[in-house]
């Protein structure tokens, strides 16, 4: 075992958080590689929408086949051709609006009753632009089921309950997944429809939270944990001047999902729980015994959680079509980066920084490949 995934398996689960995004979840299997091929391998993947396909894929494979299986997903959604023209040789727009009218062959088609008209009745199951049934075919030919039901790897993915308008996190150490799981957190409205399950109805988990990392903070029971959760919207840009930019802009910050005020109601929580620990060695053992005692002792918890929290780029001429933009180059470039920028990570290991004992969640930055200096709870 190499020195650096014993000094990771140190420091608890590995869990990994992967956000929604469409193409640009090309960035997380640059992530996985890297980290596949230091031998890091998650305890539990997390995902919503294309990060759960993403976490979906990589949770039922055997690790040996787990890269050959993902990137076999990304080559059969690639947009290679359009009309016989290498999609390369166009520019973003004319790919994007493409894929927007015209689908992808392995991914996703027009569903032409949807353009009948507003007020057609398609069905619940059927309300959407497109139909995903290629998806559900391509899924099912890379995700060995089996694997993923034997539980070497935990698998949560979210979705969004149409009915109730809250978050419902399908997690396989509760119960057996299957393809509707995977295929409810992707379901985007209006362009996919909802997905069934257990009589309840479910869109795109991103809808409510696509950055599904609280689910590992509040985890019963807690543990300590090297987090690397992996955000493809940037929740940071500058003023929009054109409605161009209003649009790219608007989807940054709609998918980005709260991430910062996630993180500092997480830092803020894990440090009461240390204070409320060390503060439980002060009282006198016999007091310490008490019924009320150990109900209020119940809240501290001495967990430690690092958050390495890794950012894909922005791309040259990027705009609001961005998360349809499966080119070739596209894909590549963001597949490349999340690779580089993950091997930077590893490389600088942020997590041997010390730090204060009563800090139970450090969030570390590695923003475009340039790690940050540490933020720890204060």
């Amino acid at each position: 075992m190499s020195a650096l995934k014993t000094e990771i398996k140190a420091l608890g689960q590995t869990v990994l958080v992967l956000q929604g995004g469409g193409a640009l979840g090309a960035y997380q299997g640059g992530v996985y590689q890297a980290l596949h091929e230091a031998g890091v391998d998650p305890d539990w993947i997390i995902g919503t929408s294309i990060g759960a396909i993403n976490a979906a894929i990589l949770a039922g494979n055997k690790v040996e086949n787990r890269l050959d299986r993902l990137r076999e997903f990304w080559s059969r959604v690639e947009q290679k051709d359009i009309f016989g023209v290498p999609s390369q040789w166009l520019g973003n727009m004319a790919r994007n609006m493409h894929t927007i009218g015209m689908g992808l062959p392995s991914f996703f088609r027009p569903n032409l009753s949807a353009f009948l008209g507003p007020h057609v009745p398609l069905g619940a199951e059927n309300a959407g632009y497109y139909s995903v049934d290629p998806l559900r075919e391509t899924l099912n030919e890379l995700i060995d089921f089996d694997v993923l039901s034997k539980g070497q790897t935990r698998l949560t993915v979210g979705a969004s309950s149409v009915r109730k308008s809250e978050m419902r996190y399908f997690d396989s150490r509760d119960m057996p997944l299957a393809v509707e799981h995977v295929m409810a957190s992707g379901a985007l409205p209006p362009a996919f429809p909802a997905v069934r399950i257990d009589g309840e109805l479910y869109w795109d988990g991103g809808i409510l939270s696509n950055t599904p990392a609280e689910i590992v903070f509040d985890d019963n029971p807690r543990r300590n944990a090297l987090v690397f959760a992996v955000h493809i919207w940037n929740p940071e840009g500058d003023e929009p001047e054109t409605m161009w930019q209003v649009m790219n802009r608007q989807k940054d910050v709609q998918y980005s999902s709260r991430a910062t005020s996630q993180i500092k109601r997480q830092r803020q929580l894990h440090r009461m729980r240390h204070v409320i620990a060390e503060l439980g060695k002060l009282i006198p053992e016999d007091v310490r015994k008490t019924a009320a005692v150990k109900e209020l002792t119940a809240y501290g918890c001495i967990t430690r959680m690092h958050v390495v929290r890794l950012l894909a780029p922005t791309l040259p001429n990027e705009d609001h079509l961005k998360d349809a933009d499966f080119s070739p180059d596209g894909i590549k470039q963001r597949w490349e980066a999340g690779y580089r920028h993950t091997l930077e990570t590893l490389e600088k290991a942020p997590w041997r920084a010390p730090v204060e004992a009563t800090e139970g969640f450090i969030l570390h930055d590695a923003c475009g490949g340039k790690l940050m200096e540490n933020a720890s709870a204060g």
